[in-house]
């Protein structure tokens, strides 16, 4: 599978949002978006997920439009994890796991879709939760829970918006490290919008860095994840060292208290 965006521009009403996007994903790659909070990333997922429709551009799937795609097959194609889910969701862990094999469920559950899901639970260590409430997790839990219901859908492409925003250092390193082994082992195409740069850089293998709507740069880590990028985009001075090769960011100070020096 190989995505593709070119030129995506999207606007809020009259506010541009997205502006003359460009990027490849192909299989077996993960790449992440990073960038200030608006630069654009969760929408930039949003028009790839076809909950918002760009203005204009367009997105391949395969060199296939992405907007001719049925809307059972691309339910199939793509899994999609948003940053939240409401907590009220009146669903166990198992049955919210389960909505992912929904484009496959015909007339019943069969039996492969209860092992999926299963097999699921177990890989993102929730089978001990699988007759819980959703709504009575914690906020870490939910968030493993809608990544397990991306995975569960067997996806060929994977967009996730944050997904370790609610977990410890310990899990953010945990589910990334699985998320990129599933990546790579089943040879899926996957965008990620993380935050940390540091996450970003140990997880991507490119990183796209955008700045108020716009790629500002793009890349491996070590050609994205300098000073100089970072000072530009997020207005902060930092050191990078490069150990074991991949850019470590240290943060040093902002720009306004520099500036007043």
């Amino acid at each position: 599978m190989r995505l593709e965006v070119k030129g995506v521009q999207f606007s809020y009403k009259s506010v541009p949002v997205l502006k003359d996007v460009c990027l490849e994903v192909g299989e077996g790659e993960m790449v992440s978006l990073v960038g200030p909070n608006g630069s654009g990333k969760t929408t930039l997922l949003k028009c790839i997920g076809r909950i918002l429709k760009p203005k204009k551009g367009v997105i391949l799937l395969n060199g296939d439009e992405l907007g001719r795609i049925s809307s059972k097959e691309f339910a199939r194609i793509l899994g999609y994890v948003p940053q939240s889910s409401p907590s009220s969701f009146p669903l166990t862990v198992f049955e919210t796991v389960l909505l992912g094999r929904k484009p496959y469920i015909r007339w019943k559950l069969s039996q492969r879709d209860k092992e999926i899901v299963l097999n699921t639970l177990r890989l993102m260590e929730l089978d001990g939760l699988a007759l819980r409430m959703f709504n009575e997790l914690s906020g870490g839990e939910r968030q493993k829970v809608l990544i397990a219901r991306a995975l569960a859908q067997e996806p060929e492409v994977l967009l996730l918006d944050e997904p370790t925003s609610s977990l410890d250092l310990r899990h953010q390193i945990e589910v990334l490290q699985l998320i990129s082994d599933i990546v790579r082992e089943r040879r899926l195409a996957a965008i990620m919008a993380i935050h940390d740069l540091n996450l970003a850089s140990m997880f991507s293998d490119k990183i796209i860095m955008l700045k108020e709507g716009k790629i500002y740069a793009a890349g491996k880590g070590e050609e994205v994840l300098n000073p100089e990028n970072i000072w530009e985009v997020y207005g902060v001075r930092v050191m990078v060292s490069y150990d074991p090769g991949r850019p470590h960011i240290i943060p040093l100070n902002m720009r306004g208290e520099y500036e007043r020096r």
